[in-house]
């Protein structure tokens, strides 16, 4: 039992790296229409509230396997201003966060109706709570650092936010963590709380409706503390069936550029999904490059999402910015 319980933590700070960080762990959910869970400024940014819920499972074979939830809504509240939230669940073996953030967005608007140029600032505050389950731990010889109790810590923090939007193309950027409350954390075991980390996200959208459309798209990540840094290169594809239902798919690849580091962390990820009318759903799966993995089983996630108080398309705009409906 103690082997596996070590096997599971060696594994799990392997996958997460110190991107794990940040609030709640980043993935690909962008990419499932989300992006809102990594920019705030994306709240309201385009002609529909959306409703997103999302759950994530990694390593099936092990029942202490790293698993996520995010329930997430975002919606203007008014031509300029929008409000966003997201509830999420992290549990990661015997380590768990709990949290809610609240998210506010105000877009700026240059351009006429039929087109899009859009400037767009967000800020996003959260509340996290962190717990570690010891009430299972077991030793042969007495351990006094073994409480076997669930400890418990919780912190503020906030996130600011900043996107452009021109025609097909958009650009987010996003700085994690920017204000961090220590406040319940002074005795807690983070080596550092400076957790800043930096998003970058730049996309391009172009193809004919009545034919297949494209959106190539890239990410950066960046850890202030540890100058970490990695990239997402994305390839998404649309297919209208009619007026209101739609095909998509997109392909992922994920690596850590740290030059130091024992294995670098090197992803693919393939997702599907279908809008049909106000609703969506997805599946995304995720498989490891690398050479030390602990499972073969991947990581699995389903999305499910509405759309809701929908308003009349743009002329331009991925769909992102321009739902079905």
């Amino acid at each position: 039992m103690l082997n596996k319980k070590i096997l599971i933590l060696f594994f799990a700070f392997i996958t997460y790296g110190s991107f794990s960080q940040s609030t709640f762990p980043i993935y690909t959910d962008y990419l499932s229409d989300n992006v809102f869970l990594l920019h705030p400024s994306a709240a309201g940014i385009g002609n529909c509230a959306k409703l997103r819920l999302t759950h994530r499972q990694q390593w099936n074979g092990i029942s202490e396997g790293p698993s996520l939830q995010t329930l997430s809504f975002h919606s203007r509240i008014s031509e300029k201003a929008a409000l966003g939230g997201v509830l999420f669940n992290d549990k990661n073996g015997f380590h768990a966060q709990k949290g809610i953030a609240g998210s506010y967005a105000y877009h700026l608007n240059f351009g006429r109706d039929d087109a899009l140029n859009q400037l767009s600032f967000g800020m996003s505050f959260t509340y996290v709570i962190n717990t570690i389950d010891q009430s299972s731990f077991t030793s042969v010889i007495p351990d006094p650092s073994n409480s076997q109790i669930i400890e418990s810590t919780n912190y503020f923090n906030t996130d600011f936010s900043t996107a452009y939007h021109f025609m097909d193309t958009y650009a987010y950027f996003t700085v994690k963590n920017l204000l961090l409350s220590t406040k319940g954390l002074e005795n807690s075991s983070y080596d550092s709380l400076n957790l800043r980390s930096y998003l970058l996200t730049l996309g391009y959208y172009f193809g004919k409706e009545k034919s297949v459309q494209f959106e190539p798209s890239v990410m950066l990540q960046m850890v202030e503390r540890t100058s970490e840094f990695s990239v997402d290169v994305n390839l998404k594809a649309y297919k209208n069936i009619d007026n209101n239902k739609q095909i998509w798919a997109a392909l992922s690849y994920r690596q850590n550029l740290e030059k130091n580091a024992v294995e670098n962390l090197k992803q693919i990820t393939p997702i599907v999904g279908f809008n049909y009318k106000r609703y969506m759903a997805s599946y995304t799966y995720t498989n490891q490059l690398n050479q030390v993995v602990l499972d073969n089983s991947g990581f699995h996630q389903i999305t499910l999402g509405m759309n809701m108080f929908c308003k009349k398309q743009r002329a331009t705009g991925c769909p992102n910015v321009n739902s079905i409906f």
